[in-house]
């Protein structure tokens, strides 16, 4: 029968998906790409070489400051005026050395960053997705020019290069390395070395271009962040390597070393924060000079920016830029893609800038005719609000051509090839409004059938399973029928409505009349509300869902959860105050101060975004560019291993449920789990900060991985095994009493003694939801982890919270009977919980909390978040899906483990007794519990989905609105998946066992 419940929770978890596929494919759109190539066999679209090969250096997450001569003040001792040869040679030979500030395009990640570079072409918002498994560029590119062109090229280094561009390199001059191995600082770098010296040595060597990309900054980054002396070390071998290659050049090759993107204060990137879009670029020439010493490049080129903390401006380009600046100084076109514009720098070699003014109107001729071809297109549509003004400053382009102002022509191309990006920039963040506002549809009525659906299974109580199966049949007919009326729909309006398939209209269909029909099924009787009613009103939703509309409160919006779950107590105490008896007022005050310390003291734990700055300060780690664990944490991190599994087996012992299976999973399985899993973090700690020398880092590598690997097998392998077999906390004894009535004489009765009766549902399940917990708890750090233990006893008090006021209600609801004897009646065994409905203000809080742990656990609503090292507890090196699944794990576990828990609100301190009644009354409220928390993440859902629509033109869309949606929409399938576990799995199993035995007690008792 808990197939009934099922088949609702997952019809739910289809519509969601569904609303959320449609609204994705509208508002996160994909930019066309072109495959035109850009040819001129005769030449007229480039210029002549002035240096016939060039050595390319990418150091990974080199940003700007790292280079620059006037970094921010104060200066870290770390990174700053370590790798110094850049700024000695551009202060002595300023016409052969020449050190910029590049903007990356967000999102900062080495593939899209290439993919910029190499192309001139922007990314557009989720391209990052392809970061772990990028495809092969087909677009024009420089790389795929030098191919053209006959030109050879080496390659060592990031196997991203390989993956992207796989058949573009000198088989015997390439060596790839691993990409995602973060732990490894030293590998990749040493390989680089090792194939570039003996290129550059050689002066018979057929290459044409040397590509060397290394990864050792950025893996330190990740790793332990820009302020600690390993990036010093790794700077410091960058700058020799540097010194080495300037030794080795000739005077016909040209040198470029150049970031692909930069790094936040803690040496994480991916996001769009100053500190991850700045990367440096440095061009040097040992022979010809680059820029005429009697040069003078009017101002209005030469743009400029100041860095965050610095006094002195520098000169600032797009990353772009690389692409038509180098094709053209290799006498390369210029590919057909690009969006960049010639670094002015680069060709000024002589006075008057003529090799500069045929540079530029190439690049303006390119980027016109790269418009003019995606205008031609079928999305050529999306450049209509723009085409306008891109013509008239293209006819000014053309104008200025014919005369000899030489500046006024530099400008006006400057200025067309300028407003183009402008202009694709906002391209590519279009909209498919169609789409928007059949995802928006297929999410509002799917939200108000599962509201209808909630009321209705606890209007119906003992008889939901019936309607179940009827509603079943009803909304599988209704997406039958709609998928038939959505493809009627498609083949009538498709010619008038752009941008919807086949397959779109078909969900659509499908989805929408199946949440029609539930609607009518479920419909309730409604009624004049009474003031009494009012206090039902879920506040805590409503202001959280409102507070998506304020890019203010979105970005606030771990300070404002936390005031949320602090003031979702008030209520309980409320009723704390006004118990009939001093013992339940004692539990509902102390349980609920227990409560909301435990929310206070997670709210502790913090990381920043970057909107939070100045007013934020980090406690994840050690501080914001220190990514450790902070000292305190370090040293509780053993005694909160072993404090949990004691403490929630002191809950138990409440109901004497802490026998059978939980008698051997809380001394035993679960303390040893989190032992390993904590283990686990220590020595990465003590491993990353070379605490025992770098002679130790292979041991203390191979000793962490252990650790992890026996912690996550102990509890799948071990812990859930042991409760899928025996799940039950109970304690069994029996004993026959002699008679002493003479009539029965001789005959004894047989008196049977169940520890842990009246929490025969709650225990078992608590058992489940902690070996999940197991699992979660090494791939999560050392503050995570103090955080889960305070999340999970802020669970367990809730719960007595929860419990203490039914019987508060279940004793008034006897009082105001007819037949207040009942209370002493001790057969009455119906008094209890399962008499009282469940409350959606009982399921908000958990709601709440598990936004809250997802924010303490040390994420964002940003991509710079993600704790990429993650990827490698299981493993020293990537592996797929293991790395991937991991980081899953550790950003939305938290999630997961707070909506598992929904089940419990049903569960929780129910007697087995009387059977099937209190058995169909157990699953329904699990069903219900699990429906009022997906309701809660939906209306989240619903109101950013609507908030990022209604504000898709607001100046913050991409950096708070749309990040918050696509987090909001990732949540709601993450609690949907954990609650179909929970129930399916969990419930299911714990009510089975629990019906079986205690129905099978009954019939002998009878």
């Amino acid at each position: 029968m808990a197939s009934k419940g099922i088949s609702i929770l997952l019809w739910v978890f289809f519509v969601h998906l569904a609303g959320i596929y449609l609204y994705t494919r509208g508002f996160l759109l994909t930019r066309l790409s072109l495959s035109d190539t850009t040819t001129c066999p005769d030449g007229s679209c480039t210029i002549t070489p002035f240096h016939k090969r060039a050595v390319v250096l990418v150091i990974d997450a080199l940003r700007f400051d790292f280079l620059s001569p006037h970094p921010p003040e104060p200066a870290s001792p770390y990174h700053h005026n370590v790798l110094v040869l850049p700024q000695e040679l551009t202060a002595t030979q300023p016409t052969r050395s020449l050190l910029f500030e590049m903007f990356s395009d967000p999102p900062t990640t080495t593939l899209q960053r290439l993919k910029g570079i190499t192309t001139g072409s922007l990314p557009t918002f989720i391209d990052m997705g392809s970061n772990f498994g990028g495809s092969s560029i087909t677009e024009d590119s420089f790389i795929g020019q030098l191919r053209l062109a006959g030109k050879k090229i080496a390659f060592m280094g990031d196997d991203t290069w390989t993956t992207v561009f796989p058949d573009s390199f000198e088989p015997n001059m390439t060596s790839p390395y691993d990409s995602f191995n973060v732990e490894d600082l030293h590998t990749v770098d040493e390989g680089v070395i090792d194939h570039l010296f003996p290129l550059l040595q050689d002066k018979s060597a057929p290459w044409d271009v040397i590509i060397g990309h290394f990864l050792g900054v950025d893996h330190v980054g990740h790793r332990v962040g820009p302020d600690h002396s390993t990036m010093k070390a790794k700077l410091t071998q960058m700058d020799a390597v540097v010194r080495r290659v300037i030794d080795l050049l000739d005077d016909e090759t040209l040198l470029i070393l150049m970031g692909d993107h930069g790094m936040d204060r803690k040496g994480d990137h991916g996001g769009d924060g100053d500190h991850e879009t700045s990367a440096a670029l440095w061009v040097y020439s040992k022979g010809p000079q680059l820029v005429h010493p009697k040069a003078s490049i009017p101002e209005f080129l030469l743009t400029s920016r100041l860095f965050p903390g610095a006094t002195i401006k520098h000169r600032h380009i797009q990353q772009i830029d690389l692409a038509p600046t180098l094709s053209l100084a290799l006498g390369l076109p210029i590919p057909f893609n690009n969006l960049g514009t010639v670094i002015p720098e680069l060709f000024w070699h002589d006075k008057s800038g003529k090799d500069y003014s045929r540079a530029l109107t190439l690049n303006a001729k390119q980027v016109n005719r790269y418009l003019e071809t995606y205008r031609a297109s079928p999305s050529g549509g999306e450049l209509d609000n723009a085409w306008g003004e891109l013509e008239t400053v293209w006819r000014t382009v053309d104008f200025e051509a014919h005369t000899t102002d030489s500046e006024a022509q530099w400008l006006a191309m400057t200025m067309y090839t300028r407003f183009a990006l402008a202009a694709c920039r906002q391209l590519w963040a279009q909209f498919n409004v169609s789409l928007i506002v059949l995802g928006l549809v297929v999410l509002v009525t799917s939200t108000v059938a599962a509201t209808f659906i909630y009321f209705r299974v606890g209007a119906l109580k003992d008889e939901w399973e019936s309607w179940a199966s009827e509603v079943t049949r009803s909304y599988v007919s209704g997406a039958a029928g709609g998928a038939l009326l959505g493809f009627v729909g498609y083949m009538t309006v498709s010619r008038y409505v752009k941008g919807v398939g086949l397959s779109e209209s078909l969900l659509f269909g499908a989805s929408f009349v199946s949440s029609l029909v539930v609607i009518f099924s479920a419909l309730p009787s409604f009624s004049i509300p009474s003031v009494r009613s009012l206090t039902s009103i879920p506040l805590p939703l409503i202001l959280h869902a409102a507070a998506f509309a304020s890019n203010s409160f979105t970005v606030w919006e771990d300070r404002v959860v936390n005031y949320l779950l602090i003031s979702s107590v008030i209520p309980s105490v409320l009723v704390g105050f006004s118990a009939p008896t001093a013992r339940l007022r004692y539990r509902i005050l102390g349980f609920s101060a227990l409560f909301a310390v435990c929310v206070r003291l997670m709210a502790v734990s913090t990381v920043c975004r970057e909107e939070q700055q100045p007013f934020c300060h980090v406690t994840f780690f050690a501080s914001s560019s220190l990514p450790s664990p902070p000292l305190p944490v370090l040293l509780l991190s053993v005694p909160v291993a072993l404090a949990l599994p004691y403490t929630m087996r002191r809950f138990l012992r409440i109901s004497k449920s802490d026998r059978g299976t939980a008698a051997l999973v809380f001394p035993f399985i679960l303390p040893t789990v989190l032992l390993l899993g904590s283990a686990f973090w220590i020595l990465e700690h003590f491993d990353s900060s070379e605490v025992f020398g770098p002679d130790w880092a292979g041991t203390l590598r191979l000793a962490r991985t252990w650790c992890a690997r026996l912690a996550m097998a102990s509890a799948v392998f071990l812990g859930y095994a042991l409760w899928y077999l025996v799940p039950l906390c109970l304690e069994i004894s029996s004993e026959t009493k002699a008679q002493t009535n003479s009539t029965a004489q001789g005959r004894g009765t047989r008196e049977v003694t169940v520890l842990g009766f009246a929490n025969a549902y709650g225990a078992p399940y608590l058992v489940f939801w902690c070996l999940f917990l197991g699992l979660l708890y090494p791939a999560t750090q050392l503050s995570g982890q103090a955080v889960l233990s305070l999340a999970a006893i802020a669970v367990l008090a809730h719960l007595e919270v929860i419990d203490t006021i039914r019987d508060v209600r279940g004793l008034e609801a006897v009082f105001a009977s007819n037949n207040p004897s009942a209370l002493l009646q001790t057969e009455n065994m119906a008094l209890r919980a399962p008499s009282v409905p469940l409350r959606f203000a009982e399921i908000a809080p958990l709601a709440i909390l598990a936004v809250h742990t997802f924010f303490a656990t040390g994420h964002q609503a940003a991509i710079p978040s993600i704790q990429w090292k993650t990827a490698f507890v299981l493993t020293p090196t990537l592996t797929y899906p293991l790395s991937p699944l991991l980081v899953i794990l550790n950003t939305f576990g938290p999630t997961f483990l707070i909506a598992l828990a929904s089940p419990l609100l049903a569960l929780w301190n129910v007697a087995p007794l009387p059977q099937p009644e209190a058995d169909v009354k157990v699953r329904g409220d699990a069903v219900r519990a699990s429906l009022g928390i997906m309701l809660y993440h939906a209306t989240l859902l619903l109101s950013s989905a609507t908030c990022a629509a209604w504000l898709r033109r607001h100046l913050m869309v991409w950096k708070i609105f749309a990040p918050r949606f696509m987090l909001a929409a990732i949540t709601m399938l993450v609690v949907d998946l954990a609650v179909l576990f929970g129930v399916a799995v969990g419930v299911a199993r714990v009510s089975d066992r629990v019906s079986r035995l205690f129905a099978a007690m009954t019939s002998r008792a009878k």
